[in-house]
């Protein structure tokens, strides 16, 4: 058994502070100063991590390594599955020629740039944000928008600022699930806290997009699309946190905010359309092994990939057909009965991980020490069923999306590893009670650390590139923080996921996403360049809320 000791140094809170600190500080060196690759920088703090749990703390070897070990399997399960099953949907329809069908479709709903920017990175985005996350909207939004005709620069921007508000309900609302297994609070209280701070960024961010491609001209003339798109998102990406599942939030959302501009469109249309460069085409890839470019099918996929046709209604059908399927299966998993039965045995169970034996100060074991093996209603399994539909609409032969996922779980090969050791990371620094020394220290700063809570999910959301990493990282110590302080745990705990969104546009990992979707490789400091000022300027508008929210201001606000 080990047993917590929050100040191992000296008895001294600020001199533990010290040694806990040093795995966080390397990895934001190693990755923002020596400009190392994130899962080496990750598997480095991991292993000062582990020594100063061992030297400093006094955590038994074995009970470290257990600790690690639990953390980077939760990275693999329930995290990276879901982004596994996300990217082998996506790849389908980009290998069968539909992702172009679907780029054209949105193409076809307008054709001012300013609504562009809205509807797809910011609406659409929002929807590939729901359903995978970890940098995918960047780079499939960045590619749209440069065949609707946006500069490369510009598109690649817009999209990284476009991708804010959905951020902390992505992948299936994962950021949320890890910051409630980290520090014990409840997903609903988490998830409904984080929806009454991150509204207020979709009624900001469509604005900021319409400036970013058009100034003040842009504003003046096509300022209802931002209003509309922005309002409807905000509203129901409340309602759906609060009162629906936290798991569909940014789906209702952004189907919401699509479907508002769409019936706006039918109204009311800018009265001198911003129309972009003529389209240099969608996707390009190469035939799939094994396929002949003189078999019907392969030649269908030709045509669907070419700019100068017109879809028919049936290609258009079969392009969203993978995102209604996964509506429709997530939506019959959050039927009550439905829920209910899939969290019993033997789709769902809960272990303590073997060996593992940690207890805080007062002797109760860990709650982060129970494992739950949710392996049929995890969204990760979800997203497979929903693939293996999608292969049959889709009319892809097993043999073919079986190499389409490997070569994505090739593709994702060092996110997977990136996050596992994160994810490690960070287990250890909570189980050991580095994370809890840093918290105490920090709620020495009193009532201005409601302030600086959503700071902190900013930096680690900027060197990480990942609101899921950051919660992990620093959930526990926002807890620990606001009850020495005497606020609200589920507040800032909030604040952490709600301002680490507004990190993720200057992260290196997402600038490096956005720069090779466009073509921009190796000039990655001037997309930064390009985010920075947004990135900083919607940080202290939260960074304000958040503040406001401890306060008799806004406490109103808060989840009780």
């Amino acid at each position: 058994m080990y047993t917590q000791d929050f100040d191992p140094v000296s008895s001294s809170l600020g001199l533990s502070s010290i040694f806990a600190v040093l795995p966080i500080l390397a990895l934001f060196v190693l990755l923002g100063g020596f400009r190392l690759a994130a899962q080496w920088a990750a598997l480095i703090a991991l292993g000062m991590a582990m020594l100063v749990a061992m030297i400093v703390y006094g955590m038994p070897v074995d009970q470290t390594a257990l600790s690690a070990t639990e953390g980077a399997t939760f990275g693999l399960f329930p995290i990276m599955w879901i982004v596994v099953a996300a990217i082998w949907i996506y790849n389908m329809t980009v290998e069968t020629g539909h992702f172009a069908v679907l780029r054209r479709s949105f193409g076809a709903i307008s054709n001012d740039q300013r609504v562009q920017a809205v509807i797809v990175a910011f609406s659409f985005g929002a929807l590939l944000e729901a359903l995978a996350g970890f940098g995918t909207p960047v780079a499939i939004t960045s590619v749209m928008l440069i065949a609707l005709g946006f500069k490369p620069i510009k598109a690649a921007s817009v999209a990284l600022v476009a991708n804010t508000a959905p951020v902390a309900f992505g992948a299936i609302a994962i950021p949320i699930v890890t910051l409630s297994e980290i520090t014990g609070l409840p997903k609903e209280d988490l998830g409904a806290m984080v929806g009454r701070q991150t509204p207020f960024l979709a009624l900001l961010v469509p604005v900021i997009l319409i400036w970013m491609v058009d100034g003040s001209r842009g504003i003046r003339q096509a300022w209802p699309a931002a209003v509309v798109g922005g309002f409807t998102f905000a509203l129901a990406q409340f309602a759906c946190s609060n009162y629906i599942s936290v798991e569909l939030t940014d789906i209702a959302a952004s189907l919401v905010s699509t479907g508002s501009i769409v019936l706006l469109l039918r109204v009311w249309q800018p009265g001198e359309p911003l129309i972009g460069d003529e389209a240099t085409g969608g996707f390009s890839r190469p035939a799939v092994a094994g396929s002949s470019t003189h078999s019907p099918d392969m030649e269908g996929e030709v045509r669907r990939r070419d700019d100068s046709v017109k879809d028919p209604p049936g290609d258009v059908l079969r392009a969203y057909s993978p995102y209604l399927v996964i509506i429709a299966v997530f939506s019959i998993a959050q039927i009550p009965a439905v829920k209910d039965a899939l969290a019993e045995k033997p789709w769902t169970t809960t272990v303590q991980w073997p060996g593992l034996d940690v207890v805080n100060p007062d002797g109760e074991a860990l709650s982060s020490l129970t494992y739950n093996i949710n392996w049929l209603p995890a969204a990760g399994t979800l997203l497979l069923i929903c693939g293996l539909i999608t292969m049959v609409i889709l009319r892809v032969t097993p043999g073919r999306a079986f190499k389409v996922f490997g070569g994505s779980i090739d593709q994702l090969k060092w996110a997977i590893l990136t996050v596992a050791s994160v994810l490690a990371l960070a287990y250890v620094m909570n189980q050991s009670g580095q994370t809890i020394t840093l918290g105490l220290w920090a709620a020495g700063a009193g009532d201005f650390f409601a302030f600086l809570s959503a700071l902190i999910g900013w930096l680690g959301v900027a060197v990480t590139g990942s609101d899921t990493s950051s919660n992990a990282l620093f959930g526990a110590l926002q807890v620990t923080a606001a009850k020495d302080a005497g606020m609200s745990p589920t507040l800032l705990a909030a604040a952490n996921s709600s301002g680490g969104v507004l990190g993720k546009m200057i992260s290196p990992q997402n600038l490096a996403i956005g720069a090779a979707a466009v073509g921009m490789a190796g000039q990655e400091g001037d997309l930064f360049r390009k985010v920075l000022g947004w990135s900083i300027a919607l940080v202290l508008v939260m960074c304000a809320l958040v503040y406001l929210q401890s306060t008799a201001v806004l406490d109103w606000m808060v989840v009780k």
